[in-house]
């Protein structure tokens, strides 16, 4: 016999052996009813038992060679088929076909036994007619699937021992722990013996063995297959960064052989931990399933098992897939189970993985907890750095090579302003072309603002969740402060678009082991425009800017103040935002004497934000009207301190004449100058007396009216709790009546 065509062909060629087999116990029951009487029971005629040994799956070679009278006569016909499937089997070896029955018991360490089990479950799923012939050998029309004791009568002869046999089929057996083929209990016989026990293959098996290679349908909403396009040469990486991956797995997948290394890649969110290991897997030419450990399903108790068992269960069932395809596995999202309450069920998916000898690798943001679960394989941590502004810049100029861009994109800049990693830079990219083509067609041309604001999109969101993003539509030209402070807010800007040049390619921050970020303090009274200058630098820079609420930081509870200050300064370091603390000496005041244990967690909090906000590398803007209350430590941490002063009478009148949008109807004699200089109050108050000016004018159906703003800087005087004179009221109505009679 020459190789077999395909794989198909050497799995009927192994059902004809076990149809011989099946023969030779069809002849051996048939004695021992010729020799007892009593031997009843059969429900299935020996013609009809006849007829369906006569239609073999194919066309098998002992057909034609055996006399169908003589059943007795198969071990010859038996030996003889096995050495030409023998022969078979090595000629296709050579010329390289894959035959999978063989490629399975390599996988999985099947012995001869073991792969002579799976084919006699493999008949009925391909031939139902095996239904009956397995009842007429159990001698039950009920028992249509093949039990322990049938296979082990079947195939004892051949392979030994019957008492032998049974070690195949324990719990630690080959067949069973891979879950090749799963042993059902008879449902008529509760907890009933290992012998009585029905075999069942695995379906996903049976797809295997038949060249089906769909996706395990258990696996199929937690599970990717990937077949990766390109290789680590075609990463944006450095040169040592690419040998030690390379390194890792110098080998192409062999489930045959010691397990490799975990390996646990270390990095935030968007890092590129799976984009190294489809590379990885590119080099070797081999599949990648990647698991996300998130949306594993955790169904209620009463299914039985415990939330671990089932995620090992499902660990189990990726690396058999893995088995299966030859291919390497990534798990991300494991970073969910990191929690207290989720801490046994990442015990569990560890241990499975350090069992399994699949090619695996890990995706955590702290990858040292998991690294001693790992005994049996160990493992290898690997960090993904923080790419520099150098590789963020090349990484963008990759992204969009061949798009259309605006003249003024400055992707140096945006890498500058938006610290993403390399995958977030990927999905932010092509956010930004379908913001072009919705914006200005096929044909548009990406601009700043479509970066701008993709990068936003892809920016972590979860800050959104513990702060309140402040939405700022004010300009520069609204901003009313001397020259002097506008010049700091200008150079605030400068220090965030410049950080990357400086700490960088200049090499400051080999110099700076903390206070890389930008710390700025606004102080001044209440109204005189510091929130609104905030959100004017988070304009200018096309960040977000995300108000910090002290209700939800501050707690009476010890540590607690901590803990959310915590988070906040976690979410906000992958948020690329603006963290801007608005009566922020309530969180930074002055440290007092101890005096008792209140005092002493006071200054506990304190000594926290000190060193927290010191190690923070983004950009925080902090807010007070009370200056003298702020810890002196801390002001001296700060890269910039801006005074808003409060507007004298000429920056007074510069802000009436800024606070009327163009649409507003004036009233030609309204006299700004005079309000300015009648009326001291900060820009804050001006906007509110405007706006309520415009409502009383609404109400009358004219313009607005000096009559409507003196009335509206009477309610804001009120509201405030300062006093206005009636002679003053007086005073400025009739200095305004005198001025517009000339």
């Amino acid at each position: 016999m020459g190789p077999f065509a395909q794989s198909s062909d050497h799995l009927l060629a192994e059902l004809e052996r076990i149809d011989l087999m099946i023969r030779s116990r069809v002849a051996e029951l048939r004695r021992v009813q010729s020799e007892d009487e009593n031997f009843r029971g059969l429900y299935i005629s020996e013609q009809e038992i006849d007829a369906l040994l006569t239609r073999p799956i194919g066309r098998p070679q002992w057909l034609q060679d055996a006399d169908l009278g003589q059943l007795g006569n198969g071990d010859a016909a038996l030996r003889e088929l096995a050495q030409k499937i023998a022969c078979s089997r090595a000629a296709s070896a050579e010329q390289g076909i894959d035959l999978r029955l063989d490629r399975l018991g390599r996988t999985f360490g099947l012995d001869a036994f073991d792969i002579d089990v799976l084919l006699v479950c493999l008949a009925v799923e391909i031939d139902l007619r095996y239904e009956k012939l397995y009842a007429y050998l159990q001698d039950d029309v009920t028992k249509k699937r093949p039990s322990v004791d049938l296979a082990i009568h079947l195939l004892g002869p051949t392979h030994g021992s019957r008492l032998e046999a049974r070690r195949h089929f324990l719990a630690s057996s080959p067949l069973v722990a891979h879950q090749l083929v799963h042993l059902i209990e008879d449902p008529q016989q509760p907890q009933s013996p290992l012998l009585a026990r029905v075999l069942k293959p695995d379906d996903r098996i049976v797809e295997f063995l038949l060249d089906i290679d769909d996706l395990d349908p258990r696996l199929r909403d937690i599970a990717t297959v990937v077949t990766p396009p390109r290789g680590l040469d075609d990463l944006l990486l450095a040169d040592d960064a690419r040998t030690a991956f390379r390194n890792a797995w110098p080998e192409p997948p062999d489930f045959s052989s010691t397990a490799p290394p975990v390996l646990l890649f270390e990095g935030p969110a968007g890092a590129g931990k799976s984009t190294i290991a489809e590379a990885l897997c590119g080099e070797q030419r081999c599949q990648l399933l990647v698991v996300d450990a998130s949306t594993i399903p955790f169904e209620p108790e009463s299914t039985g098992g415990t939330p671990a068992a089932r995620l090992a269960g499902f660990a189990r069932l990726v690396e058999r897939e893995a088995a299966l395809r030859g291919a390497a596995v990534h798990w991300r999202g494991v970073d969910t189970l990191t929690g207290e309450a989720a801490r046994d069920r990442l015990a569990a998916l560890l241990h499975a993985i350090d069992a399994g000898r699949a090619p695996s690798s890990l995706g955590m943001a702290d990858a040292n907890s998991a690294a001693g679960s790992l005994s049996r394989r160990g493992a290898i941590v690997m960090k993904l750095p923080e790419p520099t502004h150098a590789e963020r810049a090349r990484h963008w100029s990759a992204e969009l090579a061949g798009v259309p861009l605006d003249a003024q994109v400055d992707l140096a800049s945006l890498a500058s302003r938006f610290k993403l990693s390399l995958g977030k830079i990927a999905e932010a990219a092509a956010t930004a072309r379908r913001l072009a083509r919705l914006r200005g067609g096929a044909l548009g041309a990406v601009t700043t603002r479509d970066l701008q604001e993709a990068c936003r999109l892809h920016s972590n969101r979860q800050l959104a969740a513990l702060a309140r993003k402040i939405s700022q539509t004010s300009r520069w030209s609204d901003l009313v402060l001397p020259n002097d402070c506008m010049a700091q807010l200008r150079e605030i800007c400068n220090h965030v678009k410049y950080r990357d040049r400086v700490y960088g390619d200049w090499g400051f921050g080999r110099k700076l082991a903390l206070g890389k970020g930008l710390a700025v303090l606004f102080a001044g009274p209440s109204g005189t425009g510091k929130t609104m200058a905030a959100g004017i630098i988070a304009a200018e820079l096309g960040i977000d800017l995300y108000k910090i609420d002290l209700s939800t930081v501050v707690s009476k509870y010890i540590g607690e103040t901590e803990k959310n200050l915590s988070r906040i300064f976690a979410e906000a370091e992958t948020s690329n935002a603006i963290l801007f603390f608005d009566e922020a000496d309530a969180l930074f005041g002055k440290r007092s004497e101890v005096r008792d244990s209140h005092d002493r967690y006071a200054n506990v909090e304190i000594g926290y934000l000190l060193q927290r906000m010191e190690e923070y590398e983004g950009v925080a803007i902090l807010a007070t009207n009370l200056r003298k209350n702020m810890d002196e430590a801390f002001v001296r941490r700060l890269h910039f301190t801006v005074e808003f002063p409060f507007p004298d009478q000429e920056d007074r009148h510069r802000i009436w004449q800024g606070i009327w949008p163009t649409d507003t109807p004036l009233d030609d004699e309204l006299d700004l100058e005079l309000l300015a200089a009648r009326y001291e109050m900060a820009g804050g108050n001006i906007k509110n007396i405007a706006v309520a000016a415009a409502f009383l004018a609404a109400d009358d159906g004219e313009v607005v009216r000096m009559s409507h703003v003196i009335q509206a800087t009477l309610r804001e005087y009120q509201k405030t709790g300062k006093l206005l004179l009636e002679d003053d009221e007086f005073t400025a109505e009739d200095r305004f009546a005198r001025r517009r009679l000339g």
